[in-house]
């Protein structure tokens, strides 16, 4: 259905006819009041409209089209693009609180560059389609009893051989926990370990939503640098010796892609034995390392039982599923038994069953191993694409990072190439504090596109170009290293 548009316009005005048809439009898609889908007037029915000519109609429109606001085709007409974040309607207040604006902003898509996904044409969607219909049909006709809050049994046990192969993690199902991906396995522990009014240890810079949970959670944040090595464990044992909590990403760390270094590991260990402190390993992309073999896991270390290791799916099936487990040492099983039965239990059996399947039958395996052929293959591309464009750039997991001038507003760059597409992430708002932290833009390696990859760098170059000449930045572009906290 057509969309009415109620436009004014002044001719007495300096802009052009043409400019201000398409400021006025664009303002409606931006504000919400042309929705994704929505068609517009024809060039014809505009311009008899408005009272101008149907050319200068078409300008505003191919405008509109070079800046992916609007798609036009010969049978449907002009129509408003999907983009990845509209804001909401003049007057309408926020229904959640800023957290939520800033986590609907990060979590927006899908678009170009996007992180924290994987690729869109990596999943073998038929194949789990099948065994997940195949999974749904056997529990439908099974009785309907409550079950295990910890977690399908197959399920567990198929995770349990995966950490011993993949990761290096010798645990038993009983061990492992099924959750709702990530956060439902962070929320799990914080509350099976009840260290509320406690310091806790979180890498700077860091995930913005892991720092929030553990406010939520009554812990005391303690910013510990991160460097070439990981987290800088004696800079963390003099800032709060008696933290805790230490929460860490040592595969690939989270923004910046380092693995945690063997001493840095085994300091850690040490520091959380003596204080009796516990970790919290963030197994971020732990299985997508691309350089190599993936580092075992931090808990494959552990022999005084003080690491908690959460992974997840989200990253190398879909976070759709929201499914993830948590790995906790033998004495705390009972404990989170408790604290998953009452508080926290696992999603639906038949979502479970399906991806117990799905390992069992060695697909995951093979995924994994062409998913990281396929994202290796798009770094490289990505690289090349990238340089000649914005100049310094380097790998962070996975990630291209483009690191800017100290002063250079990421937020608003990545706010303005999110109208084109694109959605870069802006660096400094990883850091604790995110005015004192290193701006740069983090580019997904896993949603580059593979068709028209230069033209999406050469976009983004075009972005930051006209960025730095709107906003009067001498210097965007930073010239020197890339950050390293």
């Amino acid at each position: 259905m057509e969309q009415p548009l109620h436009l004014e316009i002044d001719r007495a005005a300096k802009t052009s006819l043409a400019e201000q048809i398409r400021t006025g439009i664009e303002a409606a898609i931006e504000s919400g009041i042309l929705v994704p889908g929505a068609r517009l007037p024809s060039w014809l029915d505009l311009a008899a409209q408005l009272g101008v000519a149907r050319g200068t109609v078409r300008v505003a429109y191919e405008k509109l089209a070079a800046a992916q606001f609007v798609v036009a085709s010969r049978t449907a007409g002009t129509r408003v693009a999907d983009r990845p974040h509209m804001a909401r309607p003049p007057g309408q207040p926020s229904d959640a609180g800023p957290f939520m604006e800033t986590y609907r902003e990060m979590t927006a898509g899908p678009a170009v560059f996007q992180m924290g996904v994987p690729g869109p044409d990596t999943f073998p969607a038929t194949l789990f389609a099948r065994i997940r219909a195949q999974a749904v049909r056997a529990e439908a006709s099974a009785p309907a009893l409550y079950p295990d809050p910890r977690g399908e049994p197959e399920l567990r046990r198929e995770i349990a051989a995966y950490l011993a192969l993949a990761r290096g993690v010798a645990c038993s199902a009983d061990q492992v926990l099924v959750t709702a991906g990530f956060a439902g396995g962070l929320g799990l522990t914080l509350r099976a370990l009840r260290l509320e009014g406690r310091g806790a240890w979180v890498e700077d810079p860091g995930f913005p939503f892991t720092r929030h949970g553990l406010r939520l959670a009554g812990l005391t944040l303690v910013p510990v640098p991160v460097d070439a090595d990981g987290i800088d464990v004696d800079r963390g044992r003099r800032f709060a010796p008696d933290a805790a909590l230490a929460v860490v990403t040592p595969g690939q760390q989270a923004p910046l892609g380092v693995t945690l270094s063997l001493g840095r590991r085994l300091g850690l260990l040490d520091w959380a034995n003596a204080a009796g402190a516990w970790v919290i390993e963030d197994d971020y992309l732990g299985e997508l390392q691309l350089g190599g073999r993936a580092a075992p896991a931090l808990a494959s270390l552990d022999r005084a039982g003080r690491v908690i290791h959460i992974g997840s799916f989200s990253k190398t099936l879909s976070p759709a599923l929201r499914l993830g487990f948590v790995v906790v040492p033998a004495a705390l099983v009972p404990r989170f038994a408790e604290v998953a039965a009452c508080l926290a239990p696992a999603p639906g059996p038949s979502l479970q069953t399906a991806v117990a399947a799905f390992m069992r039958e060695g697909h995951y395996m093979r995924h994994l191993r062409r998913t990281k052929r396929v994202y290796s293959a798009r770094r490289d591309g990505l690289l090349a694409a990238l340089r000649p464009q914005v100049g310094e750039v380097s790998t962070a997991g996975l990630a291209a990072l483009v690191p800017l001038a100290r002063d250079a507003p990421d937020p608003a760059l990545a706010k303005q190439a999110s109208a084109f597409g694109l959605a870069p992430m802006p660096l400094s708002p990883w850091y604790a504090a995110p005015d004192m932290g290193r701006p740069g833009l983090l580019l997904g390696i896993a949603t580059a596109p593979r068709r028209n990859l230069v033209e999406a760098c050469e976009r983004l170059g075009a972005i930051m170009s006209r960025f730095r000449s709107e906003t009067g930045f001498a210097a965007l572009w930073d010239t020197g290293a890339a950050p390293d906290g």
